[in-house]
């Protein structure tokens, strides 16, 4: 068995079978690759549906984890791997035709420990909610210079990938997932790998097509959580893994502070709305460049997408320091894996 494909699953029903169905479509021998759909005891038919897909086809296998959060699914397939490669893969995703092809040419091209490739985000329906909140997760000024995300036109060594392809040996030599980490845990593992001198490469050709979330809610959900463990993911590292991830804290800061200032009226207030007029004039700015390119004349729409990316993750990051600093509650938390990334 050449390449293991690990799919963390939870109340992914929409998605699932079409994600999976991707895969098998690769033009990749399907006598090389097994798949393990790790379903974390969803609330749907999730798992019903992975049952009805290993039944049909013998490369697949549905597994339960009773744990429920990703780095548990991932361990547990990495642990029942026979493949010389991991590829990790997921649910609200779908890889194109030369997808896992690409992957394994590229990391023995260029003796990396990781690869992976970029982002198409799409949205979840026709709504124009649904639109916007796919234009602002792939924009710059929405997630800074995350290439995987915003596009690159060549290969570049980059410090994370979304998913990626790892030889099955690199876990034997850094260890597996934290499985402390309900969020970010790709990212400490990323990490890790350039600690120990490795290497992580982009390759923009290599496409996903990543779907959306559909509601500003789950927006919020999935940046709050991404911003909590970040933190505990420092604090693993000994470091922070990148400087931007400060950026949406140190906004939200100077938001409390200008929203509290008013009734001390101090040269702290005018810095703060300084800053906040800034913001909301970069955002506005941004806003009207998507509202044109797209044809959404909602302006303020795209404005609030961007704002709810940039609080809810402040706001995450602010509240793990507090718990895993202050509280040291290093602990794994609860994690809803229906609005995972």
């Amino acid at each position: 068995m050449k390449v293991t494909v690990i799919i963390p699953t939870r109340n992914e029903e929409k998605h699932i079978e079409e994600s999976v169905n991707s895969i098998l479509n690769t033009d990749f021998p399907k006598s090389e690759i097994e798949i393990f759909i790790i379903d974390g005891i969803s609330d749907d038919k999730t798992y019903e549906i992975a049952q009805n897909l290993a039944k049909n086809n013998k490369n697949i296998k549905a597994l339960k984890n009773s744990h429920q959060t990703v780095p548990y699914a991932l361990n547990m397939g990495i642990k029942k791997a026979r493949g010389k490669y991991i590829v990790r893969a997921d649910a609200h995703s779908k890889y194109s035709k030369d997808y896992i092809k690409n992957l394994l040419y590229h990391i023995e091209k260029l003796k990396a420990d990781n690869v992976g490739g970029s982002w198409i985000v799409l949205a979840a329906n026709d709504s124009v909610k649904a639109k916007v909140i796919a234009a602002v997760m792939s924009h710059p000024f929405g997630v800074g210079n995350a290439h995987y995300r915003i596009g690159s036109k060549k290969i570049r060594e980059v410090d994370t990938v979304p998913f990626g392809c790892f030889r099955k040996e690199l876990f034997d030599k850094i260890g597996f997932f934290d499985e402390d980490l309900t969020r970010n845990q790709d990212d400490e593992f990323n990490a890790r790998i350039i600690k120990n001198k490795g290497k992580i490469f982009l390759i923009p050709d290599i496409k996903i097509n990543y779907v959306a979330r559909e509601t500003f809610c789950k927006l919020f959900a999935v940046y709050y959580e991404y911003g909590l463990f970040k933190p505990m993911a420092n604090i693993k590292l000994g470091k922070p893994a990148t400087v931007r991830q400060f950026i949406p804290p140190l906004f939200t800061v100077f938001l409390i502070i200008f929203a509290a200032s008013p009734f001390f009226m101090n040269k702290i207030f005018y810095f703060c709305a300084l800053v906040f007029g800034v913001y909301l004039l970069m955002s506005l700015f941004f806003s009207v460049k998507e509202a044109k390119r797209l044809k959404i004349w909602n302006i303020f729409l795209f404005m609030y997408g961007f704002f709810v990316m940039h609080i809810s993750y402040g706001i995450g990051y602010l509240w793990g320091i507090v718990k895993f600093f202050i509280f040291r509650r290093h602990k794994k938390g609860k994690m809803i894996l229906d609005v995972n990334r």
